[in-house]
């Protein structure tokens, strides 16, 4: 089998409608609707192209950056001396 055009969108057996994001000869990503992305063997995958458009999909989140507080110190108190 030949390599699939980037950005194909597909239809497999087990994991449903995904989108091609890398393909050659030996190998074919595929990022699946439902499963995420899973890797093949391009020579023995069996998809079909599906029918419709992809969903758009959502950019992974940032993760915000935490402000790092300076610990507060405390000085000690010296206790009254004992009389």
């Amino acid at each position: 089998m030949k390599a699939l055009a980037e950005g194909l969108y597909i239809k497999h057996f087990q994991y449903g409608l995904g989108v091609v994001t890398d393909s050659d000869s030996e190998r074919t990503s595929i990022d699946f609707d439902l499963h995420g992305l899973k890797k093949f063997v391009t020579s023995i995958m069996v998809v079909e192209p599906a029918e419709g458009t992809p969903p758009k999909r959502s950019r992974a989140k940032r993760k915000k950056k935490i402000a790092v507080v300076a610990p507060v110190v405390v000085e000690a108190i010296p206790a009254p001396a004992a009389r």
